[in-house]
């Protein structure tokens, strides 16, 4: 997958990243447990972080020396698929 298939993200220090914002805490949380579904699944799972409705992600591959690896560009235009 080519890194502009996940134009919403960006790559920087090593990872993709980027926030996601929502109505309030509970949509943010629903959004959590749907990526971490998804993620589990890929057996590739996201740094991130939370607070009220925004949700920091960063994608990487520890296992490939913390780069951004197709594995990293595949979970990031799935979890795209859980907001569209």
């Amino acid at each position: 997958m080519a890194a502009d298939a996940v134009p919403q993200w960006e790559e920087r220090d090593g990872g993709l990243h980027r926030v996601f914002e929502f109505a309030d805490f509970s949509e943010a949380f629903a959004f959590m447990t749907r990526v971490a579904l998804v993620a589990e699944k890929a057996d590739h799972h996201p740094d991130w972080s939370n607070s009220w409705n925004r949700v920091d992600i960063t994608l990487s591959s520890h296992s490939a020396g913390n780069v951004v690896t197709d594995a990293d560009r595949d979970l990031a235009a799935r979890i795209d698929r859980i907001v569209a």
